[in-house]
């Protein structure tokens, strides 16, 4: 099983829209596959579950509760998971009582909680996390119990900057925390070819050794027709130019 977070601190690169659409190409190639929500806006949980008339049992916000309350038994990471639509592709939910929680997570010390649940969970083959617009509890969590990191760039020059001092965090996370976390690449998203600029920045940060996938993410209206429609791309339309952009993607991945 491979764990993967989507993690940028710069709000509005996507993240959402890669984890969901990575996940359901791995589902429907037959991984069993679980997507987990730590974003208190739930983008992911309403992408994935949104034409769902039934609201998950469990969530993400239980799961973290019940670390603040020691047992000797504490229900399995799975028990927290629910269907989606799609075969193959399960989610934890989100949950709006995160924002709560984190003074009390914070105090008590319970950073390594979500590691340990993911390194017992059995029964997926690919894990997708979903991470906050911050680095704070809930992402640094998420880079502490991953294998890999996958970072969403979008390519104008603030963003630029922020990438640098994201990449710093991570160094720091994995040297402090996580020795094996992996920078799986930089994903450059909402690609527009035509533009000179987005080609120059990625050109220079290909020169300073930074990893960038060759696979790019175009804009596209039929990503908002995914999101309108809760559901991803290659169960919407499997032809359409972005959804070939994302199978390359997760090919270039080896997501296994």
């Amino acid at each position: 099983m491979t764990t993967r977070v989507v993690f940028n601190q710069k709000g509005g690169v996507g993240k959402t829209t890669i984890v969901c659409n990575l996940a359901a190409i791995a589902a429907a190639r037959g991984l069993r596959t679980l997507v987990i929500d730590l974003d208190t806006q739930g983008n992911a949980t309403q992408y994935l579950m949104g034409g769902s008339a039934t609201p998950p049992d469990r969530t993400i916000g239980d799961f973290f509760d019940s670390t603040l309350s020691f047992s000797l038994s504490p229900a399995p990471f799975v028990t927290y998971a629910s269907n989606t639509p799609f075969e193959n592709l399960d989610i934890v939910a989100a949950d709006p009582r995160l924002d709560e929680l984190v003074v009390k997570l914070e105090a008590k010390q319970k950073i390594y909680k979500f590691r340990d649940a993911l390194r017992k969970l059995r029964g997926y083959d690919a894990v997708f996390i979903d991470t906050p617009p911050a680095l704070n509890f809930y992402s640094r969590s998420a880079l502490i119990g991953a294998d890999k990191v996958l970072i969403p760039f979008d390519c104008d020059e603030f963003a630029r900057q922020a990438l640098y001092t994201l990449l710093d965090n991570v160094a720091e996370i994995r040297a402090d925390h996580n020795e094996d976390l992996d920078v799986e690449g930089i994903v450059v998203n909402q690609f527009q070819s035509r533009s000179k600029l987005p080609t120059r920045l990625i050109e220079e940060l290909r020169a300073e050794g930074r990893p960038l996938f060759e696979q790019t993410l175009s804009s596209s209206v039929k990503i908002k027709e995914s999101h309108e429609n809760h559901t991803p791309l290659v169960y919407l339309d499997r032809a359409h130019r972005t959804t070939r952009e994302y199978l390359s993607l997760f090919d270039a991945l080896g997501a296994d």
